[in-house]
């Protein structure tokens, strides 16, 4: 997947800024790629991870 691609599903989902651990987690999951590759795409989005559970991002 490409980078363009994952900061567009990022922006579907976080209108606000905002994605929680689990969404972020699942999007890596549903995308089929590494969660540190969801956790930067955020970064570069400006989009912040709430309710982290297991420290990933």
């Amino acid at each position: 997947m490409e980078e363009r691609e994952l900061l567009e599903k990022l922006k579907e989902m976080a209108p606000q800024g905002r994605i929680s651990c689990s969404e972020a987690r699942q999007l890596a999951e549903k995308l089929n790629v590494n969660p540190s590759e969801v956790g930067k795409a955020c970064n570069e989005a400006k989009i912040k991870i709430y309710a982290c559970e297991l420290g990933c991002f």
